[in-house]
Order: structure tokens, then sequence, then C-alpha cells
């Protein structure tokens, strides 16, 4: 978020709304942008920037650095930083407690109410595809009511990567192995835009989330951790010792074990063959996932990592609960043949052959002596597996960022399959469309366009 905020003024890094733009429309990323939308969000950052300050957010007093994907040109990354550790107030001790529980103070200073155990099941128009936006279905503990929007509804549910179904009219490879970073805290379940759908919004810039560039990596995560269901660090950022602190620490059940050294582990697939380089990232890696590799039906089936107690050596593990998931994702024995038949998940389409993983792990250790790795090229084989018990913990790629959405404009305005603005219907955040960008910036942003933009909107009709 640049533009000229006052922190990179501070610390003297010279930058502009009309910088910013040209930077980010040339990124070879951005460059798939909606203009419109790329550069209310480059006139807007400053101002966002110190309305956030206004609301009580601190933000560090350092110099702004690279972004977190974008042009590094100039330094725009400018964060908080929560040092309290896990509580009620922060159950994860992460740093976006920094950011959301001043705004959730000074939302709640301001009147507003916040519905927390109310879930919405649909969008109220006037006409199913005309007419302005009255509000919203919803229910609540097994009651159905009505909400009234004065003003406009503003979708920002966080995008749709826990929906299998509607990922998948993106990419079909998005089958149901694939978990998804921030559940089970956070489903991201699509009911936004779908609710949008129902009464005739579009979607847009859905070739953000098919075509391979940089940015497209943050649909898809190398597993962080691996042995717990999400491949994520589960303790807020890479702090996993947290999550033992947490007040909610049972819902994601395992820490996970944290990945140094790729050379100790090898990586198969359901049917127990290697396929790829343990080393590689991006595309190298993720894409192999993907395709069958002797799984059955669609999608690429479960990937798991396999390592010996030399390797749990290596790398300082704790292969025992809270660290790993031994329900499903991660398994141990004495010999390969026994940890193949060990290995079961409602993901593993069909069993791993005993005989196979054996095989595989031959094959390897053969790699290991002849110093090269002749079918997939991973850097001077440096470790065999041979010494027991042996392991295999579940190493997936997990699903992280949605690059596509509603339709907006550059009011946060939702349009429907004509163009046409829907009145009363607002989005920001991951639930829109438009803007191949990761990150809360986006999000702060047009959240707050939104708003402004439905008050202001109800103002003129006042008048």
């Amino acid at each position: 978020m640049g533009g000229g905020t006052s922190l990179q003024k501070k610390y003297g890094i010279e930058d502009s709304p009309d910088r910013m733009f040209s930077d980010l429309v040339r990124w070879h990323d951005y460059r798939f942008s909606d203009r419109e939308i790329v550069r209310t969000f480059c006139d807007w950052s400053p101002l966002t920037f110190e309305w956030l300050k206004d609301h009580g957010v601190e933000f560090s007093d350092r110099a702004p650095t690279g972004a977190d994907g974008g042009p590094q040109a100039v330094k725009r990354a400018q964060t908080v930083v929560w040092t309290a550790g896990p509580s009620s107030v922060a159950p994860n001790g992460g740093n976006g407690t920094s950011l959301m529980r001043p705004l959730e103070a000074s939302a709640r200073k301001l009147g507003v109410q916040i519905l927390l155990q109310h879930s919405m099941t649909g969008i109220i128009r006037e006409g199913q595809f005309s007419g302005r936006v009255l509000g919203i279905a919803a229910s609540n503990q097994g009651r159905t009511l009505n909400i009234r929007a004065r003003r406009g509804v503003v979708i920002g549910t966080g995008g749709h990567t826990s929906n299998v179904n509607f990922r998948r009219i993106f990419d079909p490879r998005l089958t149901e192995e694939y978990q998804v970073v921030g559940e089970p805290y956070s489903r991201q379940s699509g009911d936004g835009e779908i609710a949008a759908m129902q009464v005739g919004a579009s979607l847009w810039g859905a070739a953000n989330q098919t075509v391979e560039t940089m940015t497209r990596s943050h649909i898809f995560e190398k597993p962080y951790v691996i042995g717990n269901q999400y491949g994520y660090p589960q303790g807020g950022g890479t702090r996993n010792e947290n999550l033992k602190d947490s007040p909610i620490a049972g819902l994601a059940r395992a820490i996970g074990l944290l990945m140094k050294d790729y050379q100790d582990v090898i990586h198969v697939n359901q049917a127990g063959l290697r396929f790829v380089n343990e080393a590689a990232t991006g595309f190298d890696w993720w894409n192999p996932c993907l395709e069958l590799n002797g799984g059955r039906g669609e999608g690429g089936g479960p990937i798991w990592a396999i390592f010996d107690a030399d390797a749990v050596k290596r790398e300082g593990w704790v292969c025992t609960p809270p660290y790993v998931d031994p329900d499903g994702w991660f398994f141990s024995a004495s010999s390969l043949p026994e940890l193949a038949r060990q290995i079961v998940s409602k993901y593993q389409k069909q069993p791993m052959p005993p005989a196979v993983l054996e095989q595989t792990v031959a094959k390897y250790n053969s790699f290991v002596d002849a110093g090269k790795d002749a079918d997939f090229g991973k850097p001077t084989p440096r470790y065999k597996i041979q010494t027991p018990p042996f392991y295999a913990a579940w190493s997936t790629p997990c699903i992280h960022d949605c690059l596509s959405g509603l339709r907006i404009d550059a009011r946060a305005q939702v349009m429907d399959l004509h163009g046409q603005v829907i009145p009363g219907l607002y989005c920001g955040g991951e639930s829109a469309g438009g803007f191949n960008q990761h990150g809360l910036a986006k999000c702060l942003v047009f959240g707050r366009i939104a708003g402004r933009e439905a008050a202001r909107t109800a103002a003129d009709k006042a008048t």
C-alpha cells in the first residue's frame, strides 16, 4: 500500500499514485489486471493508509520493505506487528491482531453492530435480476430472518477456495484433496460470490486463476509444514510453538513439522511412485502434483513425504502430537512395506502398493550412491532412506489465495453480465475480481471505498 504514505515520506521513499500505477501495470503479473481497478487502488492507497492510522492501527516505525508479490522498484510494504503472543484476543498470536483489533474497537465505538452468530443465506433484490438490493437473508441458530440494508450490502466473504465445486469452475484439477490455508479457523466458502451471482452478478478476471504467472503461485503453496492437514503453520506465522498456548489449539489438531531441507525426504504419489524433484518450487513442483500420477479418477491425489529416523534427527523433529496428526495425515512403521500398508486416507483412492514404495526408495538410495538423480534432477541427493522407523507425512499442495471474483467498478459497485451496476451491492477483497494482487492492501482499499460509496449513495437519495 504505497503511493506516498506518511511512513514512506518519513524514510525518504519517493512514491506517488502515478508512479505506483506505472509500476503495477507494467509488472509481468499485474498486467493481466483491470486497469480501472488498479488505478483506483493506487489513488486510494495513501489515503487508506492514513485512514487506518486514524482508526487506531499502529504501523511499525521502520522503513517500508519490498512487497510480498508485485514490483520491487519502490519499497511499499508497511507492516503491523503483534508481540503479546496468543490469548483470547489473539488466538494464534499472529500479526493480523494488530490490524483487526483496533479496527474492531473503532467500529464498535462508532456504533457498528457485529452479528457473529448469523450466517448470510442470500441477497434480496427488488427483482431477481433487476432493481435495487434491499438486504440479505440470514440464519441464526435455526431461525431465518431478513436484514434490511439501508445503505447497501458489501460482500467481503474472503473468496471461494474452500468450495471445491466453485473453485473447479476456474481449474477442474482443484479437486477435494487440496486443503486450504486458513482452515479450520476461516473457510472461504464462496457464499458471497454465489449469492451475488444468484441476483445477476458477473465474475471477472477468471484468467488470473489459470494463467501461469508468478502471482498464481499464491493460489497454491508448497506446504510450509508436513504431517498436518493444512500444510501451513498453525501458530502465527513461523512461530509454530504458539499453537500449544492458543485457546483454540484443538481446531487444527497439529502444528506440523517445519521443513528445513528437502534433501531429507522424497515425495511419492498415492501409487508409491516418486514423480518430482523435491527441492523444486513454484510451478516446477506443484504442476506435477496436479497430474494423475498413477491414481484413479480426477485430480492428483495425496502426496506423501517419505523419510526415516536419521532424517528426523537431522531436522530436529518430534514425530508425536501435537506436532503431527496421526488421524490420516501422518504414519510410521518399522519397515517400508508396512508403512505403505499403514497409509489410510479418505483421499487415498487406492492402497499404496508396498512393493512399489520399497522399490521407489531403493532406486532413490541408488541415486544417493551415484550422487545424481537420474529421474528428476534433484541436486546431488545426499541421504539414503534406510534407518527405521520409517515415516509418511502429508505433503500435498495447499490452496491459498483467490485471484478472481465478482466484477466491480472503480466505486466497488458489483456489476452484472451486461456491464451494468447492481444498485446497492458492493464488494471488496478476495471476493472481488479484476486485480491479480495478493494480500490485505486490496481488501482494505476496496472495503473502504465500498463503505464510502454506500454511505454517499444513501445521502444522495436522502436529499
